[in-house]
């Protein structure tokens, strides 16, 4: 198994956060590592997401858990290995809010292959996250 977690902390309130995750076919304004997407379904627990990196091959992502304005779980499995990434809103003192996003990396060969391909996966989560809480901050 491999892990991983980052976290901001910002004064974007949760519930904008939400509405710009909730809005996946518009994700690619806040995450530069989009090219294309594409949700199956409303976003709700087994919605289809196939998400298209710059120059790299459609990744299928299941809505696997989803608590409206709280949080939701996607998983893309590939081969044997199962990619399971947690998104968190996590409500603070003074009106802020911390934001979460955890992976793990699980299934067969995740021990090896984990951290060969993990690093990569999340490595632009912090400007991601940066992107995403100021785009909800500007309302």
């Amino acid at each position: 198994m491999w892990e991983y977690e980052h976290t901001v902390e910002t004064d974007a309130p949760a519930a904008a956060i939400w509405a710009l995750w909730a809005d996946v076919p518009n994700w690619g304004a806040w995450n530069g590592e989009i090219e294309r997407i594409d949700l199956q379904g409303p976003f709700a627990v087994g919605a289809g997401i196939t998400m298209t990196p710059p120059g790299d091959c459609p990744v299928e992502l299941r809505v696997t858990d989803l608590v409206a304005g709280e949080s939701f779980t996607d998983e893309a499995r590939v081969g044997g290995l199962v990619l399971r990434t947690a998104h968190t809103l996590t409500p603070l003192p003074q009106g802020r809010t911390r934001v979460g996003y955890w992976m793990e990396i699980t299934g067969t060969g995740a021990d090896e292959v984990g951290p060969q391909i993990g690093p990569g996966i999340t490595a632009d989560w912090p400007e991601t996250m940066a992107a995403l809480t100021a785009l909800a901050a500007r309302g």
